[in-house]
């Protein structure tokens, strides 16, 4: 049972009922009232049940003559950041997820998450981690500690922040660890199902195994980073450009110490005293609507830069987000130990 059912009431239950949710939920006390079927009826505060009070009704009346019967709700799926955002500024904080059927999925938090993203996140864990040795050599790099939680943790909780609640985690190397230590992220009020890789199948090779994803958005990414990246602008950003794959990345500057000069036949046209390059590196997050996936072939190594390869020579819409906040690959020892100072002094 998710964390989200404590917001669920049973319609035909008493007043004197909702009165002990309510307390148990305390600063978040708003129920929703469903059927059998956790089809949403109404929505009930404490608010709703003191003018019930006032109008005559008892606490052993029942709920359903006070509801509010028209509640405002999120069908899971949908393309509305709009709406997401005009909730999260209002108020309404406590918003319900509903399916096509009505049915209520999950209830978000705006005190505890920053947004509600149409996305399908993939994690790809099943990497050795042989730079990390000998700390990998029993413990797979992904529950490596960074500070008191495991790597892919951060990377997890930080996903989820954004509302992004439907996880898949491609597992090889010691994978029976990580699904022990997250199981189907019930705690956490998301769901995660795995991915076995029997073959190393490259950087995103094994996302062409899963066939049932929610959303018509995927991102995907690497399982040792580290990073503080707002995913609600990344994902405005490949909406507003009408991107096909979006990649994280992030700015790397060479300093050139001497003065450059640009040539033409050998003839000085101009140039530069010392200038410093930016230059655009990977950084392993990509975004992609769900029909690029097409383009990564069944049971083979493949990786991220090939689909992006594929999809420019098909003439796709590859764009780069560049990031300029907090990003480690947690790939070596010496990143490893700059990750343990680093998550003393940033926001995650």
């Amino acid at each position: 049972m998710r964390i989200y059912k404590d917001h669920l009431i049973l319609s035909g239950s008493r007043i004197k009922e909702a009165l002990l949710q309510f307390n148990e939920l305390a600063p978040d006390a708003i129920l929703f009232v469903v059927d059998n079927e956790d089809k949403l009826i109404g929505a009930l505060t404490d608010g709703d049940v003191r003018r019930g009070l006032l109008k005559g009704f008892a606490i052993e009346s029942c709920i359903d003559e006070i509801i509010q019967d028209n509640p405002r709700y999120i069908t899971k799926g949908e393309n509305n950041l709009e709406k997401i955002i005009e909730y999260r500024e209002g108020d309404f904080r406590i918003v319900p997820v509903v399916d096509e059927n009505h049915t209520i999925v999950n209830v978000i938090n705006f005190r505890k998450i920053r947004s509600y993203l149409p996305i399908d996140a993939v994690i790809m864990a099943g990497g050795r981690g042989q730079r990390l040795q000998p700390f990998t050599n029993t413990i797979p790099k992904p529950l490596l500690k960074v500070g008191d939680k495991a790597i892919m943790e951060h990377n997890l909780d930080r996903l989820a922040l954004f509302g992004i609640d439907d996880f898949w985690v491609s597992v090889k190397y010691l994978g029976e660890q990580i699904e022990n230590h997250f199981g189907q992220g019930i705690e956490k009020n998301i769901k995660i199902e795995y991915v076995w890789e029997n073959e190393p199948l490259g950087t995103i090779g094994a996302v062409s195994q899963i066939k049932n994803f929610e959303h018509d958005y995927i991102l995907v990414t690497n399982s040792d980073l580290l990073t503080n990246i707002d995913y609600e602008q990344f994902f405005l950003e490949f909406i507003n450009q009408d991107a096909d794959l979006a990649v994280l990345t992030i700015p790397y500057q060479v300093n050139i110490p001497y003065a450059v000069l640009e040539t033409n036949n050998g003839e000085v046209k101009s140039f530069k005293e010392k200038p410093t390059y930016t230059y655009y590196s990977n950084g392993g997050i990509y975004l992609m609507k769900k029909e690029m996936l097409r383009y990564i072939p069944q049971d083979t190594f493949f990786n991220a830069t090939d689909l992006m390869e594929e999809l420019i020579r098909n003439k796709f819409k590859v764009i780069s987000f560049p990031f300029s906040g907090y990003w480690l690959d947690v790939g070596k020892h010496e990143d490893f130990e700059k990750a343990q100072i680093d998550i003393k002094n940033i926001k995650m």
